[in-house]
């Protein structure tokens, strides 16, 4: 019938939507807190699917288990990148801070070139073609294990900024830089966490991603782009407009695969986005500056 199928493709985007909302969760929290734009966003992604092949293939290791060295890892990675290479750049304008990023994305696309080839890689799991019969609505299971993973990434991130005093002190940095500094909080330290925290969410993101898709240097900028799309529908800097975007964003491309044509979804994402901006310039759930 016409409306299982429509139900079909709308979980599937549903449960896609919730990996999309986690990647762009690490763009969010970063530019958020540290005022800075990661342009190498989707290319960290990548660089995440690739570690989780590389776990896969050497050692057999299920992406959803490597997910959690793979965040870590990307942690410390973010954490060393802030100190060192970024924290410079955080009082400099705009167009240094772009120029810093994207040579580091180029820098990522090249070198995953030169280890991996262009060829995509895949990961193969055993229950990749396996699924549940809900009424007339197929689920796959990949998909599921991947949302639910996601979003538990989210709720513990969320309850990080919530519950505890550093995630506290890191909501302080972002409302009031000066306030934060003058109380005494290590204001460097904390950006360093934060851009951690964002690159443990795309860390987390990426070893999700290639269960659903094959990983590929090529298709980072794209990913970028996605992530970009994403924050600026939920809101610059809001951590549930991340969240919100991306299950739009994952529900708007899957319909327009179905109803126009699958080469036609990110158009129909860009169309969104320019309403969006058109109707409410600071994000669904964002605040006016």
């Amino acid at each position: 019938m016409l409306w299982s199928l429509y139900g079909n493709v709308l979980v599937q985007g549903i449960l896609t939507g919730l990996v999309y909302g986690l990647m762009a969760l690490g763009l969010s929290v970063i530019f958020g807190v540290v005022r800075v734009v990661n342009f190498a966003h989707g290319e960290f992604a990548v660089v995440a699917m690739y570690a989780a092949f590389v776990l896969f293939k050497q050692f057999g290791l299920d992406p959803f288990v490597s997910l959690l060295p793979i965040a870590a890892a990307f942690f410390v990675l973010g954490y060393g990148l802030q100190r060192t290479l970024i924290n410079p750049f955080v009082s400099r304008p705009e167009h240094e801070q772009f120029i810093l990023l994207v040579g580091l994305a180029i820098i990522l696309v090249n070198g995953s070139l030169m280890v991996f080839g262009p060829d995509a890689r895949s990961v193969n799991l055993p229950y990749s073609f396996d699924s549940w019969m809900i009424g007339e609505i197929i689920v796959d299971k990949v998909r599921v294990f991947a949302a639910i993973a996601a979003l538990a990434v989210a709720s513990l991130l969320f309850a990080f900024f919530r519950f505890t005093q550093t995630g506290v002190a890191i909501r302080a940095c972002a409302d009031n830089l000066v306030g934060a500094a003058v109380v005494g909080l290590d204001v460097k330290r904390l950006y360093a966490l934060t851009f951690g925290l964002g690159m443990a969410c795309v860390g987390a993101a990426g070893a999700l991603m290639v269960t659903l898709t094959d990983a590929t240097p090529m298709i980072a900028p794209a990913f970028t782009l996605l992530a970009f799309t994403i924050v600026i529908i939920g809101g610059m800097g809001s951590m549930a407009g991340a969240v919100v975007g991306g299950l739009l964003i994952g529900v708007v491309e899957a319909m327009a695969s179905l109803v126009i044509a699958p080469s036609m979804k990110t158009m129909v994402s860009f169309g969104l986005l320019v309403l969006i901006l058109a109707l409410r310039p600071q994000g669904l759930l964002g605040r006016r500056a």
